[in-house]
């Protein structure tokens, strides 16, 4: 094969000569994930153990990440492993973590206020592992030579952000500024910024997205390559302020104590005091996020980042009514709240709202595929019989795709994975441009022979994903097991 750097055929090259490197043998496949908010390319390699396989441009980003990798190892910090580096830089093999993100795991609380006692068990533990990270990962770390784009929190990095924030969302909400007041009040906000910088590592995207959550519960990190030196009151908030977690106030200000108990190894917080410092980071930290949301959503038209903004500017909204918000930047708080007072953002709440997806499941013996009674007809139909049957099996015959011995059995052997996979990246492309436009249905339908195993596990992990990417409305329907589910839209 020719190898050709832009393309599949080079990818396959690069990535399968690392994986054999790696483990002595040739990978059996290669699956690419679905993408998130960078331009990095991820694959699932399986073959004698299960690897990921990454492909990103930015060499420089690259090798962050794998220096700032072994850095933590060394440590003793729970990261991934790389195992292999092209030498180029453009690829790089790592450790697969397994699909089950902190994001995911907390959707009943996310989407339902439901907080259980496992849910709340993991979190604490997420935030107690922080300060290790944070104090740990700093020491004997060079910043200025590992970390990218910058090594530290400086005035240059925050202004880069804060006009991120200004040319990406603010200009095009059509929010009127002074821009000479405005910059006054950048270059304080940097100032008081500035004042709580210490030798600490910030992880930068500290966020439930980027916590995996192991089978035996164990937690791993990751995403950190843009992280530098910098005020460790920063990572707090990217977690306790993520737009999307929706954690109630009670559980935030748990959580906030869990941090403080966890870093007096490090440091003695006064609780108070610290609760204070922290409204400054939520205000710097919203700024970032609303930069990041308004690239992908207002400019690039992903309209997925577009339902995001949403929660992050009722975070904004709390934070403006707050007594103790900063203070000495009139100009900023005062286009602050008439950005949160745009009827769009409720607009784009509502847009998600009105939207609702049906996911089905059915047998394709039983009575066929399932009609479609909205006006303009259309939609997927996924055929799952290709999979593995467990209906095969005399212990599963009694149970469906909900009961967790089938759920073992599907994924046994990755094929469902690998399935739902592409599904999912067929579904999202849809789904996108359906909020772009305004539509307001769609159905996903998933087949099998009985409609009892495989295409009920599919039709719940659909629903359940559509719901949290998107937070639109989703009715499941396991049509031959008389079962229906209502996944309510999200704020």
């Amino acid at each position: 094969m020719n190898e050709e750097r832009n393309g599949t055929i080079g990818v396959d090259n690069v990535l399968y000569r690392l994986y054999q490197e790696a483990t002595g043998y040739a990978p059996e496949s290669m699956m690419l994930l679905p993408g998130a908010g960078s331009g990095r390319k991820y694959y699932r390699m399986r073959g004698v153990e299960s690897l990921i396989g990454v492909v990103g441009t930015d060499v420089s980003e690259n090798r962050a990440f794998v220096e700032l990798s072994r850095h933590f190892r060394v440590k003793g910090l729970p990261v991934p492993e790389v195992r292999g580096v092209s030498d180029d830089g453009i690829y790089y093999i790592q450790e697969d973590l397994g699909s089950t993100a902190l994001f995911g795991f907390i959707a009943p609380g996310r989407t339902q206020g439901i907080w259980s006692d496992e849910q709340r068990d993991v979190l604490r533990r997420t935030i107690a592992a922080l300060p290790v990270l944070q104090w740990e990962g700093a020491k004997g770390l060079d910043f200025d030579r590992v970390c990218f784009p910058v090594g530290r929190m400086d005035r240059r990095a925050l202004m880069w952000d804060l006009n991120y924030f200004k040319y990406c969302f603010l200009k095009p909400s059509g929010v009127e500024h002074s821009e000479v007041m405005l910059e006054r009040d950048f270059t304080v906000l940097c100032d008081k910024v500035l004042e709580h910088d210490t030798p600490t590592f910030m992880y930068r995207d500290f966020q439930s997205r980027n916590v995996m959550l192991a089978s035996d519960g164990s937690l791993r990190f990751i995403d950190f390559q843009g992280g530098r030196r910098g005020p460790y009151h920063y990572d707090v908030v990217s977690f306790l302020w993520q737009a999307q977690a929706h954690y109630p106030d009670e559980l935030r200000d748990e959580l906030i104590d869990e941090y403080i108990r966890a870093s007096r190894p490090y440091i003695a917080l006064d609780g108070a005091e610290f609760r204070r410092e922290l409204k400054l980071f939520v205000l710097l930290r919203t700024l970032q996020v609303l930069g990041a949301y308004g690239l992908r959503g207002l400019v690039q038209r992903k309209a997925h980042f577009l339902q995001s903004i949403p929660s992050a500017i009722d975070n904004l909204r709390v934070l403006l009514d707050d007594p103790d918000a900063p203070d000495g930047m009139p100009c900023l708080m005062d286009t602050l709240r008439r950005l949160t007072e745009l009827p769009r953002w409720n607009n784009e709440r509502s847009q998600s709202k009105d939207m609702t997806i049906r996911v089905f499941s059915f047998g394709y013996r039983k009575s066929g595929i399932p009609d479609d009674s909205m006006p303009n007809g259309g939609g997927f139909v996924f055929d799952c019989r290709a999979l593995n049957n467990p209906g095969r099996y005399p212990q599963y015959l009694t149970l469906t795709g909900r009961d967790q011995p089938v759920i073992d059995f599907l994924e046994s052997d990755g094929e469902i994975t690998r399935f739902l996979d592409n599904a999912y990246a067929l579904v999202d492309m849809t789904v996108d441009r359906y909020l772009e436009r305004g539509f307001s249905q769609l159905m996903v339908s998933f087949g099998c022979t009985g409609g009892q195993h495989r295409s009920v596990y599919a039709a719940e992990h659909m629903a359940r994903h559509l719901n949290e990417k998107y937070g639109v409305k989703v009715v499941l329907c396991h049509r031959e097991q008389g079962i229906s589910t209502i996944y309510n839209a999200r704020r």
